[in-house]
């Protein structure tokens, strides 16, 4: 950050003097915004990628930023976006979201076009995406998918890429050998094939363990993908860093109290861990595909 200086009037020494009470105190003022702490932050945007259905959105996380809210003692809100490319859009081009919990290749594209960095990451085994089909299907093989609708999240969801390269892998181009039906959400593809609107569906595993017990046993896993690194949390670059460390000791150390225990077990997470930025350079490459 640069500011200019212009002296257009008045003796040379007070405009000397100016400059220099202005350029000792920006240190000063630098410092301060990097160490401003939530609370003078207030309120929070908790930004999360849309990959349930909204109502399914709040009923999972509304414990955690109460969780968050509580004890940070700011108020912590929830906002999404209509679509993965609306909410990438949010977070690369506004000042939109405070903390962002999205997508793992979602972040490295955060981190490098708007300076999220990050605090967090899932404490969980890497996750993979996961191609099914009802139990009854006569589908049974990647090769069986030839001419069937396979459903999916948009095109840029990280199921969708996983997906497609294990298809390719397999010797079938998703664009020519089969049909592929975009769904908003992977709940919505999980259900497009469980009430045979299409033949197959390509998800999330951890959505699909979420989903009910009547819908998950009556489908079956076809295909599993190559695994990637677990949800990143991170905070955009206007937070200070005394308000981070704040959110990030809260995440990590959610497991050892009751009420943390809670939120982790609602949320189906065995925890939060700190994060480390390389684990997810390797994601770039799935992207530029």
């Amino acid at each position: 950050m640069s500011i200019l200086l212009r002296c257009t009037a008045g003796p040379r020494s007070a405009c000397t003097a100016l400059c220099c009470s202005l350029l000792l105190t920006f240190p000063v003022l630098v410092a301060a915004e990097k160490n401003r702490h939530c609370q003078e932050s207030a309120p929070l945007v908790f930004g999360i990628l849309p990959f349930i259905s909204a109502e399914q959105l709040v009923y999972r996380f509304t414990p955690l930023v109460n969780y968050l809210s509580e004890n940070l003692q700011v108020p912590v809100r929830i906002e999404t976006a209509p679509d993965f490319v609306e909410f990438a859009r949010r977070t690369h081009e506004e000042t939109h979201y405070d903390i962002l919990f999205t997508a793992p290749h979602f972040f490295t594209r955060a981190n490098q076009k708007a300076g999220y960095r990050l605090i967090a990451s899932v404490d969980s085994p890497e996750m993979w995406a996961v191609i099914v089909v009802p139990k009854q299907s006569e589908i049974h093989t990647l090769q069986d998918l030839e001419g069937k609708r396979l459903a999916t999240v948009p095109p840029l969801g990280l199921a969708t890429l996983l997906a497609r390269k294990t298809l390719f892998e397999a010797g079938i181009d998703p664009d020519v050998d089969l049909d592929m039906v975009i769904t908003p959400t992977h709940d919505a593809s999980l259900l497009s094939s469980y009430h045979g609107v299409t033949d197959a569906s390509a998800l999330m595993q951890p959505p699909f363990e979420a989903a009910s017990e009547k819908v998950r046993d009556s489908m079956r896993i076809i295909a599993r993908t190559e695994s990637t690194p677990h949800i990143p949390i991170s905070v955009a670059p206007w937070l200070g860093e005394a308000c981070a460390a704040e959110i990030a000791e809260l995440l990590v150390n959610m497991g050892s109290t009751p009420e943390g225990k809670a939120v982790l077990q609602h949320n189906r997470f065995t925890g939060y861990r700190q994060g480390d930025p390389s684990v997810y350079e390797s994601l770039n490459d799935l992207l530029s595909r």
